[in-house]
Protein backbone atom coordinates (compact mmCIF):
# COMPACT_ATOMS: atom_id res chain seq x y z
CA UNK A 1 0.00 0.00 0.00
CA UNK A 2 1.16 3.56 -0.93
CA UNK A 3 1.55 6.22 1.67
CA UNK A 4 -1.33 8.26 0.19
CA UNK A 5 -3.38 5.76 -0.90
CA UNK A 6 -7.30 6.92 -1.81
CA UNK A 7 -6.46 10.58 -1.26
CA UNK A 8 -7.48 12.69 -3.65
CA UNK A 9 -4.64 15.27 -4.71
CA UNK A 10 -4.93 18.67 -6.58
CA UNK A 11 -1.49 19.97 -8.08
CA UNK A 12 -1.69 23.46 -9.98
CA UNK A 13 1.40 24.17 -12.36
CA UNK A 14 1.42 20.38 -12.95
CA UNK A 15 1.84 19.90 -16.64
CA UNK A 16 5.47 20.17 -16.39
CA UNK A 17 8.74 20.62 -14.23
CA UNK A 18 7.98 20.44 -10.53
CA UNK A 19 4.14 20.11 -10.38
CA UNK A 20 4.80 17.26 -13.25
CA UNK A 21 7.15 15.62 -10.80
CA UNK A 22 4.66 15.81 -7.91
CA UNK A 23 1.86 14.74 -9.79
CA UNK A 24 3.99 11.35 -10.66
CA UNK A 25 4.95 11.15 -6.93
CA UNK A 26 1.55 11.49 -5.37
CA UNK A 27 0.03 9.17 -7.66
CA UNK A 28 2.88 6.42 -7.23
CA UNK A 29 2.05 6.96 -3.65
CA UNK A 30 -1.49 5.54 -3.65
CA UNK A 31 -2.61 9.01 -4.53
CA UNK A 32 -5.79 9.96 -7.01
CA UNK A 33 -4.50 13.47 -8.65
CA UNK A 34 -5.90 16.47 -10.32
CA UNK A 35 -3.48 17.75 -12.69
CA UNK A 36 -4.02 20.92 -13.12
CA UNK A 37 -2.72 23.49 -15.64
CA UNK A 38 -3.15 26.15 -18.14
CA UNK A 39 -1.24 24.25 -20.57
CA UNK A 40 -3.52 22.18 -21.69
CA UNK A 41 -2.14 20.06 -24.45
CA UNK A 42 0.61 19.38 -22.00
CA UNK A 43 -1.35 18.77 -18.99
CA UNK A 44 -3.67 16.12 -20.81
CA UNK A 45 -0.39 14.63 -21.65
CA UNK A 46 0.74 14.46 -18.53
CA UNK A 47 -2.01 13.15 -17.10
CA UNK A 48 -2.21 10.59 -19.43
CA UNK A 49 0.99 8.83 -18.60
CA UNK A 50 0.25 8.84 -15.21
CA UNK A 51 -3.30 6.79 -15.98
CA UNK A 52 -1.65 4.62 -17.97
CA UNK A 53 0.56 3.90 -14.71
CA UNK A 54 -2.72 2.32 -13.35
CA UNK A 55 -3.18 5.91 -11.19
CA UNK A 56 -6.40 7.78 -11.33
CA UNK A 57 -5.39 10.99 -12.87
CA UNK A 58 -7.68 13.92 -14.29
CA UNK A 59 -6.68 17.19 -16.25
CA UNK A 60 -8.33 20.40 -15.31
CA UNK A 61 -7.55 23.76 -16.80
CA UNK A 62 -6.71 25.92 -13.77
CA UNK A 63 -5.68 29.52 -14.02
CA UNK A 64 -4.76 30.14 -10.79
CA UNK A 65 -5.51 33.82 -11.13
CA UNK A 66 -9.16 33.13 -11.24
CA UNK A 67 -11.72 32.88 -8.69
CA UNK A 68 -14.21 30.68 -10.97
CA UNK A 69 -11.71 28.27 -12.65
CA UNK A 70 -10.51 27.37 -8.80
CA UNK A 71 -14.22 26.66 -7.90
CA UNK A 72 -14.55 24.43 -10.80
CA UNK A 73 -11.80 22.46 -9.91
CA UNK A 74 -13.10 22.01 -6.53
CA UNK A 75 -16.41 20.75 -8.01
CA UNK A 76 -14.82 18.39 -10.59
CA UNK A 77 -12.71 17.06 -7.59
CA UNK A 78 -15.73 16.02 -5.34
CA UNK A 79 -17.66 14.87 -8.11
CA UNK A 80 -14.93 12.36 -9.82
CA UNK A 81 -13.48 11.50 -6.24
CA UNK A 82 -16.48 12.95 -3.74
CA UNK A 83 -13.55 15.44 -1.89
CA UNK A 84 -9.78 16.69 -1.48
CA UNK A 85 -7.11 15.43 0.56
CA UNK A 86 -3.89 17.32 -0.78
CA UNK A 87 -3.18 20.80 -2.14
CA UNK A 88 0.28 21.49 -3.99
CA UNK A 89 -0.39 25.19 -4.23
CA UNK A 90 2.93 24.64 -7.54
CA UNK A 91 1.80 27.36 -10.12
CA UNK A 92 4.50 30.19 -10.46
CA UNK A 93 6.47 32.25 -12.64
CA UNK A 94 10.36 33.67 -12.20
CA UNK A 95 11.24 36.47 -14.26
CA UNK A 96 13.99 38.89 -13.21
CA UNK A 97 15.84 41.97 -13.76
CA UNK A 98 16.89 45.16 -12.25
CA UNK A 99 14.96 47.55 -10.29
CA UNK A 100 14.84 50.02 -12.42
CA UNK A 101 13.82 48.32 -15.56
CA UNK A 102 11.21 46.64 -13.59
CA UNK A 103 7.70 47.90 -14.92
CA UNK A 104 4.84 48.05 -12.56
CA UNK A 105 3.02 45.76 -14.40
CA UNK A 106 5.36 43.12 -14.25
CA UNK A 107 5.34 43.32 -10.63
CA UNK A 108 1.55 42.97 -10.14
CA UNK A 109 1.74 40.06 -12.98
CA UNK A 110 4.35 37.62 -10.64
CA UNK A 111 2.10 38.94 -7.89
CA UNK A 112 -0.88 37.86 -9.56
CA UNK A 113 0.31 34.36 -10.23
CA UNK A 114 2.70 33.46 -7.22
CA UNK A 115 0.53 35.40 -4.28
CA UNK A 116 -2.76 35.39 -5.41
CA UNK A 117 -2.84 32.27 -6.71
CA UNK A 118 -1.38 30.46 -3.70
CA UNK A 119 -4.10 32.44 -1.43
CA UNK A 120 -7.12 31.56 -4.08
CA UNK A 121 -5.97 27.54 -3.53
CA UNK A 122 -5.87 27.78 0.12
CA UNK A 123 -9.40 29.49 0.41
CA UNK A 124 -11.36 28.06 -2.06
CA UNK A 125 -10.37 24.60 -1.17
CA UNK A 126 -10.36 24.80 2.58
CA UNK A 127 -13.31 23.30 3.21
CA UNK A 128 -13.08 20.45 0.81
CA UNK A 129 -9.77 19.89 3.28
CA UNK A 130 -11.71 20.45 6.50
CA UNK A 131 -13.76 17.95 5.77
CA UNK A 132 -11.53 15.40 3.71
CA UNK A 133 -8.97 15.57 6.78
CA UNK A 134 -11.17 14.20 9.09
CA UNK A 135 -10.52 10.74 7.69
CA UNK A 136 -6.72 10.60 8.33
CA UNK A 137 -4.68 10.66 11.32
CA UNK A 138 -2.34 13.46 10.15
CA UNK A 139 -5.12 15.25 8.97
CA UNK A 140 -5.46 16.75 5.05
CA UNK A 141 -2.34 18.49 3.58
CA UNK A 142 -1.44 21.76 1.93
CA UNK A 143 2.03 22.87 0.60
CA UNK A 144 2.78 26.17 -0.82
CA UNK A 145 5.97 26.11 -3.44
CA UNK A 146 7.86 29.04 -1.65
CA UNK A 147 11.78 29.41 -2.88
CA UNK A 148 15.00 29.94 -1.21
CA UNK A 149 14.39 33.51 -2.79
CA UNK A 150 11.77 34.27 -0.06
CA UNK A 151 14.33 33.91 2.14
CA UNK A 152 17.14 35.44 1.12
CA UNK A 153 17.97 38.04 -1.30
CA UNK A 154 18.98 38.11 -4.67
CA UNK A 155 19.93 40.44 -7.17
CA UNK A 156 17.55 41.21 -9.85
CA UNK A 157 14.94 39.06 -8.22
CA UNK A 158 13.06 41.52 -6.26
CA UNK A 159 10.00 41.22 -7.37
CA UNK A 160 10.07 37.50 -7.25
CA UNK A 161 11.64 37.34 -4.08
CA UNK A 162 8.48 39.33 -2.97
CA UNK A 163 6.45 37.03 -3.75
CA UNK A 164 7.65 34.28 -2.82
CA UNK A 165 8.17 35.57 0.65
CA UNK A 166 4.69 36.31 0.64
CA UNK A 167 3.84 32.83 0.39
CA UNK A 168 6.07 31.82 3.22
CA UNK A 169 4.52 33.97 6.08
CA UNK A 170 0.77 33.63 4.22
CA UNK A 171 1.88 29.29 4.44
CA UNK A 172 2.53 29.87 8.65
CA UNK A 173 -0.82 32.33 9.23
CA UNK A 174 -2.86 30.07 7.61
CA UNK A 175 -1.66 26.89 9.63
CA UNK A 176 -2.31 28.85 12.58
CA UNK A 177 -5.70 29.60 11.61
CA UNK A 178 -6.30 25.81 11.17
CA UNK A 179 -5.03 25.26 14.22
CA UNK A 180 -7.17 27.96 16.01
CA UNK A 181 -10.20 26.53 14.53
CA UNK A 182 -9.48 23.35 15.05
CA UNK A 183 -9.13 21.80 11.26
CA UNK A 184 -7.71 19.18 10.89
CA UNK A 185 -5.25 20.71 7.90
CA UNK A 186 -1.67 20.50 8.19
CA UNK A 187 -0.02 23.98 5.87
CA UNK A 188 4.04 24.15 5.16
CA UNK A 189 6.15 25.51 2.89
CA UNK A 190 8.60 24.25 0.69
CA UNK A 191 11.78 26.39 -0.35
CA UNK A 192 13.72 24.80 -3.36
CA UNK A 193 17.17 26.24 -4.16
CA UNK A 194 17.98 26.21 -8.13
CA UNK A 195 16.00 23.08 -9.35
CA UNK A 196 16.74 21.71 -13.05
CA UNK A 197 13.54 22.89 -14.28
CA UNK A 198 12.44 25.14 -18.12
CA UNK A 199 12.35 27.72 -15.10
CA UNK A 200 16.32 27.65 -15.01
CA UNK A 201 16.51 27.91 -18.83
CA UNK A 202 15.50 31.40 -17.79
CA UNK A 203 18.83 32.05 -15.74
CA UNK A 204 20.67 30.19 -18.20
CA UNK A 205 19.26 32.44 -20.95
CA UNK A 206 20.37 35.47 -19.27
CA UNK A 207 17.22 37.29 -17.37
CA UNK A 208 19.00 36.71 -14.01
CA UNK A 209 22.30 36.12 -12.83
CA UNK A 210 23.63 34.08 -15.68
CA UNK A 211 23.95 37.56 -17.93
CA UNK A 212 26.13 37.46 -20.13
CA UNK A 213 27.93 33.81 -20.21
CA UNK A 214 28.01 31.16 -22.73
CA UNK A 215 24.74 28.33 -21.46
CA UNK A 216 27.48 25.49 -20.09
CA UNK A 217 29.16 27.88 -17.82
CA UNK A 218 25.95 29.21 -17.01
CA UNK A 219 24.80 26.00 -16.02
CA UNK A 220 28.28 25.12 -14.07
CA UNK A 221 27.36 28.75 -12.27
CA UNK A 222 24.23 28.20 -10.77
CA UNK A 223 25.07 24.28 -9.83
CA UNK A 224 27.88 25.68 -7.99
CA UNK A 225 25.98 27.82 -5.87
CA UNK A 226 25.21 24.78 -3.54
CA UNK A 227 27.61 23.43 -2.10
CA UNK A 228 27.00 20.18 -3.03
CA UNK A 229 27.49 21.34 -6.80
CA UNK A 230 25.01 20.47 -8.91
CA UNK A 231 21.25 21.64 -9.70
CA UNK A 232 18.64 19.41 -7.70
CA UNK A 233 16.02 17.57 -9.76
CA UNK A 234 12.18 18.15 -9.63
CA UNK A 235 11.95 14.34 -8.46
CA UNK A 236 13.97 15.54 -5.30
CA UNK A 237 11.25 18.04 -4.41
CA UNK A 238 8.57 16.15 -4.99
CA UNK A 239 9.64 13.25 -2.76
CA UNK A 240 9.84 15.92 0.51
CA UNK A 241 6.41 17.22 -0.48
CA UNK A 242 4.98 13.64 -0.67
CA UNK A 243 6.10 13.37 2.82
CA UNK A 244 4.65 16.97 4.24
CA UNK A 245 1.26 15.18 2.50
CA UNK A 246 1.92 12.08 4.44
CA UNK A 247 0.68 11.08 8.15
CA UNK A 248 4.41 11.00 8.60
CA UNK A 249 4.41 14.22 8.79
CA UNK A 250 1.16 14.82 11.28
CA UNK A 251 3.15 17.11 13.54
CA UNK A 252 4.47 19.23 10.70
CA UNK A 253 2.40 22.31 10.60
CA UNK A 254 3.68 26.09 9.54
CA UNK A 255 6.70 25.19 8.55
CA UNK A 256 9.17 26.02 5.66
CA UNK A 257 11.30 22.94 4.61
CA UNK A 258 14.48 24.06 2.48
CA UNK A 259 15.89 22.12 -0.44
CA UNK A 260 18.31 23.31 -1.38
CA UNK A 261 21.48 21.66 -1.62
CA UNK A 262 23.24 23.53 1.28
CA UNK A 263 22.57 26.93 -0.77
CA UNK A 264 21.23 28.84 2.20
CA UNK A 265 23.36 27.23 5.32
CA UNK A 266 26.43 29.36 3.38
Amino acid sequence: MGILDVRTALVSGAARGIGAAVARRLARDGARVLVADILDDVGQRTAREIAATGAPAVYVHLDVRREEDWRAACVLARALFGGLDILVNNAGIGEGGFLEDTSLEQLHRIASINVDGVFLGMRECLPLLSTGGKRWAGGAAIVNLSSVAGLIGSPRLHAYGASKGAVRLMTKSVALECGIKKYPVRVNSVHPGIIDTDMVQLLVNGTMEARAIDEPAARKFLADRAPMGRMGKPEEIASVIAFLCSDDASFVTGSEVVVDGGMTAQ
